[in-house]
């Protein structure tokens, strides 16, 4: 297996083709054949169970677009996952088990370099259902003349193009939808649109950059925002602006770094959010869902540190990834090797080694995502080819 392309190797490449079934130009990935389960560092010492039981989760949806094959693949495994006993699940031996026999490790490289590794969170805000002096940033829900023009999954790739992924329905002509100024300048003003109130544009902001949130009621009940739409611009980060600007030097750029510096300049920072056009709407989640994590775009709960956000150009959401970072601090823990499942996207998540590890909810997940910036590499877990169908 160490010669040249072969049919394992292929399938790593149709995986990571761009939608259109090619690279995009000037794309610097290569594609390793596969390895075996001994030579991915950590693999062993990993809690295969958590593993399976997020796949599990994951396989309540199909999996994402791409590959054919790739998605046969993983319908079929998730048939038998799905027909696993809870016995079996919660065996840490055959549960690794499943892993290794329907499924092959891959590495792949990006232009030489190690992968670059975020986290993100669910916030846990204070708010009300009522505009105050105390909560007065509204939390807006989807206008009804919001029309998606790109698969959720596509938006990413359709910003990088330069096209924009939603647009603004008028008569019947499509146009581009309101900018994150325009609507904070009250574009949107009078329809209704608001869904409940936050403190401040930090928080709003933050929790637009997550994609959901609880919300603390005053009257001590809480609620779950999620994420239902887009204006359709791309993703400016507001640390770059910063960092671009001189207010925060690139080495000390964290999420608590900047929540700071925004509590320091109230009036500044209206300038500094609106320069990221793109704006966020949400909707209320059912209560049922308080018990299980945010929907990620895969449409299934994320799990914390078994969900992974990727660039759908090169992964399949439903795909395992094993990820493998000697740097990684999560408590009183330095490195992370551990098997997480593809399930979610985001606009600053470009590249076939470019991960978002999903932490949890409330401050603890909040402390470790805004301080995860590590390199790292991803060993993909693919489908193995010539398996027989689920019975």
């Amino acid at each position: 297996m160490l010669g040249s392309l072969n049919r394992y190797s292929l399938l790593l490449v149709l995986l990571a083709a761009s939608p259109q079934g090619v690279w995009a130009a000037g794309e610097p990935v290569k594609v390793r054949e596969p390895l075996t389960f001994k030579q991915v560092v950590g693999w062993a010492e990993d809690d295969h169970v958590a593993a399976l039981v997020a796949f599990r989760q994951a396989c309540a949806a199909a999996p994402g677009t791409g590959p054919e094959g790739v998605r046969a693949g993983l319908k079929r495994i998730c048939a038998l996952a799905k027909k696993l006993p809870d016995s079996d699940v919660h065996d840490r031996a055959k549960a690794r088990g499943f892993f290794e026999t329907h499924f092959l490790p891959f590495r792949v490289e990006n232009a030489g370099t190690d992968g670059l590794l975020t986290g993100y969170f669910e916030p846990e805000l204070e708010g009300s259902l009522e505009p105050s002096k105390a909560f007065h940033v509204p939390v807006l829900k989807r206008p009804d003349d919001l029309v998606d023009v790109v698969a959720a999954t596509d938006r990413a790739a359709a910003n990088a193009q330069g096209r924009l992924a939603a647009m603004r329905k008028t008569g019947n002509e499509l146009t581009p939808y309101f900018t994150r100024a325009e609507i904070e300048g009250g574009a949107l003003k009078a329809r209704g649109l608001e869904l409940l109130y936050l403190r401040d544009a930090a928080d709003a902001y933050f929790m637009h950059v997550q994609g959901s949130g609880r919300i603390r009621l005053r009257d001590g009940k809480s609620v779950r925002i999620g994420y239902a739409g887009k204006n359709g611009y791309p993703y400016t980060s507001a640390g770059a602006v910063l960092i671009s600007q001189g207010a925060i030097a690139r080495g000390d750029l964290t999420l608590q770094s900047m929540r700071a510096w925004f509590h320091a300049h109230p009036q500044e920072t209206p300038g500094i959010l609106q320069q990221n056009k793109s704006y966020i709407f949400f909707e209320l989640k059912p209560a049922a869902d308080h018990f299980t994590g945010p929907i990620g775009a895969q449409g299934t709960p994320l799990t914390p540190r078994r969900s992974l956000a990727v660039d759908p150009s090169f992964h399949v959401l439903g795909t395992p990834i094993f990820v493998s970072s000697e740097t990684v601090q999560h408590g009183t823990t330095t490195g992370f090797h551990h098997l997480l499942i593809a399930q979610d996207v985001g606009s600053a998540i470009k590249g076939p080694e470019r991960g978002d590890i999903f932490w949890g909810s409330g401050e603890a997940a909040e402390e470790i995502a805004g301080r995860t910036k590590n390199r790292g590499h991803f060993f993909v877990l693919l489908p193995k080819p010539d398996m027989p169908p689920a019975p």
